[in-house]
């Protein structure tokens, strides 16, 4: 008679996984660059666009300035919040995980699956100004061009982060924050990439002074003040916007866009 195995029971010991949380007050040390797609770029990818003709260059204007820099802000459409501007929270996750490099004792693929930021977007205070620079094209000739986007010289923002306990504690989080405030940043242009230095930002108490100044002072109505009644971000721009607008005028493009002196 055959003799039947006798299955062999062991006994599965799953680690208990739990969440901790820390909120952090975020103020910058370093200009912000917004950089959103604006929605014209967004639609011309979506149903293609057909190359220009002369006639079409000629008939229309290669930049809108003033539109531009509204577009080029992420923006909280209710009026419930308590700042117009916004930026995507993944921003600051991807500060700690560059921190993550830098850091003994942490790895960037660690950090990319046991740490969250709470919501889409992040509440983002402070004042935008109408920046023009030149930038070098991505095409194979690196064609220079002019790009006018929002750049806010005093900002700060307060950032929920969620993580996965045991693996990581409060303390190993702040330090990711803080060091990635320094060698990361958030925005465009910012210190990660190498060339740009903007975007960094320091942790403050919720009671620190310029926390609380920046908060009061840079919220929803200022920031929709801000947008509608635009300021050069500095000479070179407002030298710059000037001629413009006074081109188009010559040329009657006039869009009779508001300005007012840097």
């Amino acid at each position: 008679m055959a003799l039947k195995a006798k299955a062999e029971v062991s006994e599965v010991s799953i680690l208990e996984i739990s969440q901790g949380e820390v909120r952090f007050a975020v103020v910058g040390t370093s200009p912000f660059y917004f950089n959103r797609m604006s929605e014209k770029a967004k639609r011309t990818l979506l149903l293609g666009g057909r190359k220009k003709t002369e006639a079409d260059k000629a008939a229309n204007l290669k930049h809108h300035p003033v539109e531009e820099y509204r577009d080029s802000v992420y923006r909280w459409t209710e009026n419930t919040r308590p700042t117009r501007l916004k930026i995507p929270s993944p921003s600051f996750k991807g500060v700690m995980s560059t921190a993550a490099l830098v850091l003994p004792g942490t790895r960037k693929t660690e950090i990319g699956r046991l740490v969250w930021v709470v919501d889409q977007y992040v509440d983002f205070y402070g004042i935008p100004q109408l920046s023009m620079d030149i930038v070098r094209s991505a095409d194979m000739a690196r064609t220079p061009d002019v790009r006018t986007r929002a750049k806010v010289r005093e900002w700060a923002c307060l950032v929920t982060v969620r993580f996965v306990q045991p693996n990581l504690t409060v303390k190993g989080i702040s330090n990711l924050m803080a060091a990635g405030g320094i060698v990361a940043g958030v925005g465009d242009y910012r210190q990660e990439k190498g060339k740009g230095n903007f975007g960094q930002f320091r942790l403050a108490d919720l009671d620190d002074e310029e926390f609380r100044r920046i908060k009061a002072e840079g919220g929803r109505e200022a920031q929709d003040d801000a947008l509608e009644n635009y300021v050069a971000y500095d000479p070179d721009t407002a030298e710059l916007l000037d001629w413009f607008s006074a081109e188009i005028v010559r040329l009657g493009r006039d869009k009779s866009n508001k300005k007012e002196a840097a």
